[in-house]
């Protein structure tokens, strides 16, 4: 679990007497603030509303995606839009039919998000059938949603980028190498990434040295 204080203090605990690497992390820059996001549909809406868009403009197309469609949007109304009704709604072509593909799993019941299989790979099969949903969003949506604990997303380029520094891989370590070295983290892999996360954000609020 990463959603409360006890739960990533716990694991990242067990992580840093396996790992002196995370042990200088957490010593250097503390333990990270739980996260946690709503589990069910609108999670999965915000996603899709803003992917490949900066915060700012996934902040205004959501105003708008709600203006139309209800606050939270309504999955019903969503599925039966045109994609003029959504252009005006501030929705792409794409990003009218990944959300007509979740509305419409969601409301034939293929996909019941409050039943996601206890098996992470399973839940991540089932999400990915939303179109626009891959591999890496279903893993931020349980990790984050429904606090599942060995959530590893070695596809991040940040946790790419940060384990690749802290266990000495190169600068960009492939996907396959994050994933291998993180087995021997089991089953706290979810907070060895908001960690990850953690350090780079530290590292980035760091004064820079003088030249």
């Amino acid at each position: 679990m990463v959603r409360t204080r006890e739960s990533i203090g716990a694991a990242l605990t067990a992580l840093a007497e396996r790992e002196p690497a995370f042990a200088r992390v957490i010593e250097q820059y503390g333990v990270p603030e739980p996260r946690s996001s709503e589990p069910g549909a609108q999670a999965l809406l915000r996603t899709i509303v803003g992917q490949q868009v900066s915060v700012a403009a996934a902040r205004a197309m959501w105003a708008k995606l709600e203006a139309a469609f209800g606050t939270p949007p309504d999955l019903a109304k969503l599925l039966a839009a045109t994609d003029e009704d959504m252009r005006v709604a501030g929705m792409s072509r794409q990003k009218a039919g990944y959300i007509r593909s979740l509305a419409g799993l969601v409301l034939s019941s293929e996909l019941d998000l409050d039943h996601l299989p206890a098996d992470d790979e399973e839940a991540i099969a089932h999400l990915t059938k939303i179109k626009g949903i891959g591999r890496w969003s279903a893993e931020i949506y349980l990790l984050f949603a429904e606090g599942r604990g060995d959530i590893w997303p070695a596809g991040d380029l940040a946790v790419q980028l940060e384990i690749g520094k802290l266990f000495g891989l190169g600068d960009k370590p492939s996907e396959k190498a994050v994933r291998e070295i993180a087995e021997r983290w089991r089953p706290h892999r979810g907070a060895a990434a908001v960690l990850a996360w953690h350090h780079r954000g530290a590292q980035a609020k760091k004064p820079q040295e003088p030249v």
